[in-house]
C-alpha cells in the first residue's frame, strides 16, 4: 500500500531524528566497545517502538477512513469504449463538454475507424439513398467521434449462370454485355466491387464525405472486365453537409449523390431489386431534409442533362448539365405501432427520369422533353419478419419503345409507360454459432421492369431471388443467392436501332438462372 508506506517511513524517519545522539556519533572512532554495545542495545529498543508506535497509527487511520489503496504505478488510465477505433489527438482534457452524449470536434481523435457504421454506408442493397441521414444518426449517437472516419468495403463472388438464349443473361448485377459472357454457360471468382471512404467532422455541424469505388463487373467502361478502361476507380459520392440531429431536425447537402427517389431497397443480401435497376439516380445536386418523430421529407434540386444514373432532364434538346432544371422530393413517414411492429410509407416524385430518349434508344443521349416518374413504397416489420413493397412509374410514355419505321415489323407494338415493381420479405434466425445480434437471414423477393407493349420483344424483365446470409460480425456477411430472370431487355438499343436489318437484341422469352456465392466485408 503506497500510503502505508509513505506514513510509516515517515515515522521511522521522526523517530530517528528525536534520538538523544545521531548515527554518526554512536559509531565514530574513540567510543570503547562496551559503550558500544549498550548504544547498539538502545537504538534497537527504540526501533521496536517506533514499529510499534506506527501499526497503532496506522490502526487508527483504517478505523476512521482515512487510509485509501492508490493504483500501481504501471496500471493503465481507464479507456473510453471506442479506444480501439479511435487515435487522440492530445492526453489533454477539453474544456468544452460533449454535446448531448456526442463528442464536440475538438474532444475527438484525429483518425479512426467505425466498421459497422461503414458497412451500413457503403453497403448497395439497403438504405440506398438515405445514406446522409445515416450518418448524421451515426455521428449523433458517437459512432463516428474522430475527426476523420476512414472506411472501406470488398465484395468478392464466385458466380455460375446459364442461359437458354446464346449471349444473352440478364442477370443485371453483371452487365448483360457479350463482350464479358459468351455461350450459354459463364462463371467466375472476382472481386465484384472494392471501396475506400473518408467521413470528416470539420465542425460540429458540417461533415465532408467523398467515397472511392472500383466495379469492373458494373463499369460502364469498354471491353472485358480485364479491360483498363473498365478497371478505373471513380469518386462515386462526395459531398458537404450541414447538420446535427442531437440539436436540429433539418440537414442539407451538395455534391454528388444518391438522388430522394423511392426507397429502391431491397432484402436480398446481394442483388439488387429491379426497381433500383430502373429507378436508382444518381446526380450532382443540392439536398435538404427534415427528420424528427418519424417523418422525413426530402427535396434535391438536381443537375439538368443525363446525369450519372436514372435522372435526365433535356436543356436546349441537349443533354449538357448546364442548368439546373429537374427536381425530386421524397415523403415518408415511420410508426411503431407495437413494440414489434413497425411500419413505414412513402411517396416520391422525380421531374425528369431515366425515360425520355427517342427511338433508337441510347441511355445518355439527349431528350426532346423531360419524362417525369412517382414512386410508392413501404416497409413492414413484425418482430423477426421484415415485408417490402414498392412501385414506380413514368407519367408519361417512353417514346423510344415504338419503332417509327411502319416497313419494321416491330413498328406494331405501342410505346408504354416504364414502370417497376417489387415485393418481397426477410425472415431472421436466431444463431448459437454467431453473437445474438447476428442472425441467419432468410429472403424471398420478385421484381419486374416492364419497358415495351405486351407481346413486344422488349416487354419485360422479371427478376426472382432467393438468398440466405449469416452475418459472421456487424461488418462480414457471408450470403448465397439463386437467381432467375425472365426476359432480356438492355436499356440500350431497347427496342432496336443497331442492327442493320432493324432487328433488336430484347428477347422476353430468354431465361437466365444464377447460383451467386459471395462474401461482403467493411471496415
Amino acid at each position: 500500500m503506497y500510503e502505508y508506506s509513505r506514513l510509516a517511513g515517515s515515522a521511522l524517519i521522526l523517530g530517528l531524528a528525536a534520538t538523544p545522539t545521531s548515527l554518526a556519533q554512536q559509531w565514530a572512532p574513540g567510543y570503547g566497545y562496551a559503550a558500544e554495545d549498550s548504544r547498539v542495545q538502545k537504538l534497537e529498543n527504540r526501533v521496536n517502538q517506533l514499529e510499534r508506535m506506527n501499526l497503532e497509527l496506522l490502526s487508527a487511520l483504517e478505523h476512521y477512513g482515512a487510509l485509501q489503496q492508490a493504483p500501481p504505478a504501471h496500471a493503465p488510465p481507464p479507456q473510453p469504449a471506442d479506444a480501439v477505433e479511435r487515435v487522440e489527438a492530445s492526453n489533454a482534457p477539453s474544456a468544452k463538454p460533449a454535446l448531448r452524449g456526442r463528442m464536440s470536434v475538438d474532444d475527438a481523435g484525429v483518425v479512426g475507424v467505425s466498421s459497422e457504421t461503414s458497412f451500413k454506408i457503403l453497403d448497395h442493397a439497403e438504405h440506398t439513398n438515405t445514406k446522409p441521414l445515416k450518418q448524421l444518426q451515426a455521428r449523433a449517437k458517437g459512432k463516428t467521434p474522430n475527426k476523420v472516419t476512414l472506411g472501406g468495403g470488398i465484395t468478392a463472388l464466385a458466380t455460375y449462370q446459364r442461359s437458354n438464349r446464346d449471349s444473352k443473361f440478364g442477370y443485371l448485377m453483371r452487365n448483360p454485355t457479350s463482350a464479358n459472357q459468351i455461350g450459354q454457360d459463364v462463371s467466375e471468382a472476382v472481386v465484384h466491387s472494392a471501396q475506400l471512404s473518408a467521413t470528416a467532422n470539420l465542425t460540429d455541424t458540417l461533415t465532408a464525405y467523398i467515397e472511392m469505388l472500383y466495379n469492373p463487373e458494373q463499369s460502364f467502361g469498354s471491353g472485358t472486365i480485364t479491360d483498363l478502361n473498365r478497371n478505373q476507380v471513380q469518386v462515386r459520392r462526395a459531398y458537404l453537409m450541414y447538420g446535427d440531429l442531437s440539436r436540429y431536425p433539418v440537414y442539407a447537402a451538395i455534391g454528388k449523390m444518391d438522388v430522394p427517389f423511392g426507397m429502391n431497397d431491397t432484402v436480398s443480401p446481394f442483388t439488387n431489386s429491379t426497381n433500383w435497376h430502373s429507378f436508382a439516380a444518381l446526380a450532382y445536386g443540392a439536398q435538404a431534409g427534415y427528420y424528427n418523430h418519424g417523418l422525413h421529407a426530402r427535396i434535391m434540386a438536381i443537375q439538368g442533362g443525363a446525369q450519372f444514373r436514372a435522372a435526365n432532364s433535356p436543356v436546349e434538346d441537349t443533354s449538357v448539365p448546364s442548368r439546373i432544371n429537374n427536381f425530386a422530393v421524397d415523403v415518408n413517414y415511420t410508426a411503431d405501432l407495437t413494440d414489434s411492429v413497425r411500419l413505414m410509407g412513402g411517396a416520391s416524385y422525380i421531374h425528369g427520369s431515366a425515360y425520355c430518349q427517342d427511338y433508337p434508344i441510347f441511355h445518355f443521349d439527349p431528350c426532346t422533353d423531360n419524362n417525369p416518374a412517382y414512386s410508392v413504397y413501404s416497409r413492414m416489420n413484425l418482430g423477426n419478419l421484415e415485408l417490402i413493397g414498392e412501385f414506380a412509374e413514368t407519367t408519361d410514355i417512353w417514346p423510344g419503345t415504338a419503332v417509327p419505321d411502319q416497313t419494321n415489323p416491330l413498328s406494331v407494338f405501342d410505346a408504354v409507360k416504364s414502370q417497376a415493381w417489387t415485393v418481397g420479405g426477410r425472415y431472421a434466425f436466431n444463431t448459437p454459432w454467431a453473437p445474438a445480434d447476428d442472425d441467419l437471414l432468410i429472403s424471398l423477393e420478385a421484381s419486374q421492369f416492364r419497358a415495351g407493349d405486351d407481346g413486344a420483344p422488349w416487354e419485360r424483365q422479371n427478376q426472382f431471388v432467393a438468398g440466405v446470409s449469416q452475418y459472421l460480425t456487424p461488418s462480414v456477411n457471408l450470403f448465397g443467392e439463386y437467381v432467375h430472370v425472365d426476359g432480356f431487355a438492355p436499356l440500350n438499343f431497347l427496342s432496336g436501332g443497331n442492327f442493320p436489318d432493324g432487328s433488336t437484341w430484347s428477347d422476353a422469352d430468354a431465361t437466365t438462372d444464377a447460383i451467386v456465392l459471395g462474401l461482403q466485408a467493411a471496415f
